[in-house]
């Protein structure tokens, strides 16, 4: 059968598109099984020069970036695009704008799967860029679904535990602790689910282990890609 490719702009971080690799070529694998493996075109960015646009509050400049990119891999061959990374979605409707093929958003496709497992008050777990916008609530909300996020000194906590550790490649129990811990609270102030919201959060958490449905969107947006790459007509 065919396959179309997808288009994969990543190094944000590198760890988060090393996991976005793995489970493309997975799901693939478990799918038309013997040794079939993803068709992908991959413009890994380095992280350092999106991470000073975030800081600095340029995020148009960020969006041209990442709309580059893209573009790029849209003249390569990629018949979808993916946005490896939760945050920068903030710019994926300038990235939309850019390109003729389809942009596979995520958190529609987690909103998708929170809304077949029949929960609508889902605590994030991501950068604070992502908790403070209000782009992911705001299109959460266009699918009926009330996300909420830790109190200010949770959302530092967690910020830095993405940045300083888990983009770092560092897996700290301490951390993991101070995240369970902001998961209870949110279960106890009437949370039904927790979003993984950043690829690195799967690095530290183990949807086994916690007290609510966990929903790792990274798996989500991989696996809608998947589909799209293996769909028919």
């Amino acid at each position: 059968m065919s396959m179309r490719k997808i288009g994969l702009i990543g190094g944000m971080s590198f760890e988060s598109t090393a996991i976005y690799y793995r489970h493309l070529n997975e799901a693939v694998g478990r799918r038309l099984g013997g040794l079939h493996s993803a068709e992908l075109l991959l413009h890994s960015l380095d992280f350092q020069t999106v991470v000073d646009k975030q800081k600095a509050g340029r995020w148009k400049e960020a969006g041209q970036q990442l709309a580059q990119a893209g573009q790029g891999l849209e003249r390569a061959g990629a018949q979808c695009l993916l946005i490896c990374a939760v945050t920068m979605h903030l710019v994926a409707d300038a990235v939309a704008a850019a390109v003729d093929i389809p942009l596979i958003h995520v958190v529609d496709e987690t909103a998708h799967a929170l809304n077949a497992a029949g929960r609508a008050k889902p605590l994030l777990l991501t950068t604070r860029y992502t908790m403070e916008n209000g782009f992911y609530q705001e299109r959460m909300r266009r699918h009926g679904i009330d996300v909420v996020v830790p109190e200010a000194p949770g959302r530092g906590a967690l910020h830095d535990i993405i940045f300083d550790e888990l983009c770092a490649g560092k897996v700290l129990d301490a951390s993991r602790t101070r995240l369970m811990a902001l998961i209870d609270a949110a279960a106890n102030e009437g949370a039904d689910a927790v979003i993984f919201g950043c690829t690195e959060i799967g690095m530290i958490l183990d949807a086994a282990d916690l007290p609510l449905p966990a929903f790792d969107s990274a798996a989500l947006h991989a696996d809608a890609a998947v589909d799209f790459a293996l769909r028919e007509g």
